[in-house]
């Protein structure tokens, strides 16, 4: 399904994402929602908004102020048939309930041989731009990409959020679901335009491992995720007007990675970049480029790469700018390259 396909009924992403929640509740009274803020509170970044009124207590649960507990019920309980969505307020406090994340949520299907599912959903605000300083502003999308036993989807438009929530909340395996604060559409965090879209009210699934191409383009391809498809897509507008042509590359799905559709871009247009708000060390940047060149390195002329470098995100507005990536710098990047 398209978005040409779609009822004009535009949401933000928030709204989008509690919609998806929604239907799927109605649809199996096995699913619930689980953790801090998300019942009287509606979420602090509006992941759960109006939920409690449907569903009540039972269903959309508070939880005290312990990941690793909660998040172990969450395994425990989809280990014995629900299918629970527990959210971590910020993807910051996995360090917390870590254990019960990747020795139990990703590996128990594994340890039994395939005789349980863990039929969950990990979801987690990520990523910086409002001053909140390094233990809340993280994105540490290469940390779960990283860990085998789970999907890792990132979504940066409504459209894809609820498309993705559906998959999310019906796959037998745990998936990690994490949505960019900034994108959410809550008053105190304006968001860029673009990830308010129309979107459907019947539900619809985005299979996991189909990126996106954003926008088209013949000279560079831009991949990148989350905040920064948005500012790619402004990037790539600026680059226009110097008669630049970027292909921008959502890849809204880390596990499953669609290597096929970043290799399609590149072979058309022949240079990379990739841009990334988590680190820049072991992280999304370095494995992109790495696929690329593990399957034909004369694909491309220019590669380059923009993270975050391997510092804790500062509290300061500038020192915070300095290190996140930027359209500006998205456009200096390529233009440094041998088109």
């Amino acid at each position: 399904m398209s978005q040409q396909d779609v009822a004009e009924r535009e949401l933000t992403m928030s709204r989008a994402m509690t919609d998806a929640i929604a239907h799927e509740m109605r649809a199996d009274e096995d699913v619930f929602y689980m953790g801090e803020d998300v019942a009287d509170y509606g979420g602090i970044f509006d992941s759960t908004q109006g939920l409690l009124d449907e569903f009540g207590r039972d269903r959309i649960m508070d939880v005290p102020i312990s990941e690793t507990a909660y998040v172990g019920a969450a395994v425990g309980a989809a280990m014995e048939g629900m299918r629970p969505i527990a959210e971590l307020m910020f993807v910051d406090f996995f360090g917390v309930g870590m254990d019960q994340i990747y020795n139990f949520m990703a590996k128990n299907t594994y340890m039994s041989g395939g005789e349980v599912s863990v039929p969950m959903v990990l979801t987690a605000g990520v990523g910086g731009t409002y001053n909140d300083a390094a233990q809340h502003s993280q994105t540490l999308y290469g940390t779960f990409a990283h860990l085998p036993g789970m999907k890792v989807v990132v979504p940066s438009t409504a459209y894809d959020a609820k498309g993705l929530m559906h998959n999310a909340i019906r796959d037998d395996d745990p998936v990690v679901y994490l949505f960019h604060k900034r994108l959410m559409g809550i008053g105190w965090m304006p968001a860029p335009d673009g990830p308010k879209t129309p979107v459907p009210d019947d539900p619809y699934v985005l299979p996991f491992g189909e990126a996106d191409v954003k926008r088209e383009g013949s000279d560079v391809t831009i991949v990148t995720l989350g905040l920064h498809v948005h500012r790619a897509l402004t990037a790539a507008e600026q680059l226009a007007t110097d008669g630049i042509s970027a292909e921008v590359v959502d890849l809204r799905s880390l596990v499953p990675l669609d290597t096929d559709t970043i290799l399609d871009s590149v072979r058309k247009t022949g240079n990379l970049l990739v841009v990334d708000e988590d680190y820049r060390s072991y992280g999304v940047t370095s494995e992109v480029i790495a696929r690329v060149a593990e399957h034909d390195p004369s694909l491309v002329t220019s590669v380059d790469r923009l993270a975050v470098p391997d510092v804790p995100i500062p509290y300061a507005r500038e020192m915070e700018d300095e290190v996140i990536p930027d359209a500006t710098d998205i456009v200096a990047s390529i233009e440094s390259m041998d088109l």
